[in-house]
């Protein structure tokens, strides 16, 4: 479980999920690369680490081509390596989160081409990377409603809804995982999906109720928990991992 010069790259990483996985492989020695487009949040969250040299900033915004080709060249010419990429980022439209009866053909195809397209981007640049050392590992963070169908009661009287473009984009996401696990397995690489159930962050009282009165561990996720599966399937620990999509979600698509 040690990356002791290990380059890790983390895209999203000024969301709530990217931040902690970022610490994870901090404390675990990586060297890490924060991927993002908000650079004023990373330098708030990271001060003291950015002082020893711990963590590197980078821009990158997955939903362009042009920046993740930039980005990437970037981290090669500092770092000659990427042994670790986690696609954790989030792009989405200001009208994300519409009822399906209000989504637009336009909103649509943006939200697919920026998170899903996004991260078919990245992967294949990156692993082309990887491809010429016969090393790494790409984890891709997709969801339990890329596995299974949405509950929608949870969301009841709370403001809280359940995209439709969500559910087709991450379940997209873990087939592209599968595929690229099959076409560069052979090369030493693995390729693998973590899938998480709903995580605590200041959710209204009623949705937080619901959702735990339905789920086996009767709770959500605390974001370390998060953070740990992406430590542990980067690592020389999960080694004859490949094409999985790894359930974090207190057994909700086990019932």
């Amino acid at each position: 479980m040690q990356f002791d010069g290990k380059v890790v790259v983390i895209t999203g990483a000024s969301g709530i999920l990217g931040k902690k996985v970022c610490q994870a492989f901090l404390e675990y020695g990586g060297k890490v690369v924060a991927c993002d487009i908000d650079k004023l949040f990373f330098n708030r969250a990271f001060s003291k680490e950015i002082k020893t040299g711990q963590i590197y900033f980078q821009h990158l915004d997955i939903a362009v081509p042009a920046s993740v080709e930039f980005g990437i060249k970037a981290i090669l010419k500092k770092y000659k390596k990427i042994d670790v990429w986690a696609n954790l980022a989030y792009p989405r439209t200001q009208d994300w989160g519409n009822p399906i009866d209000k989504v637009t053909s336009q909103s649509w195809n943006k939200n697919v081409q920026m998170h899903l397209g996004g991260y078919f981007w990245t992967s294949k640049i990156v692993l082309k990377e990887m491809k010429k050392r016969r090393k790494g590992c790409l984890i891709n963070f997709a969801s339990i409603y890329g596995v299974v169908g949405p509950t929608f009661s949870i969301y009841q009287k709370t403001g809280m809804t359940m995209p439709v473009a969500y559910a087709a984009i991450k379940g997209g996401i873990i087939n592209l995982s599968k595929y690229l696990a099959n076409l560069y397995g052979p090369f030493g690489i693995r390729v693998n999906t973590i899938c998480p159930g709903g995580v605590l962050n200041r959710q209204p009282t009623r949705f937080i109720r619901n959702y735990s009165k339905i789920t086996p561990l009767r709770r959500l996720a605390r974001d370390d928990e998060i953070a740990m599966s992406v430590v542990f399937l980067a690592s020389e620990a999960a080694s004859y991992i490949t094409g999985a999509a790894l359930m974090v979600d207190g057994g909700w698509t086990a019932q």
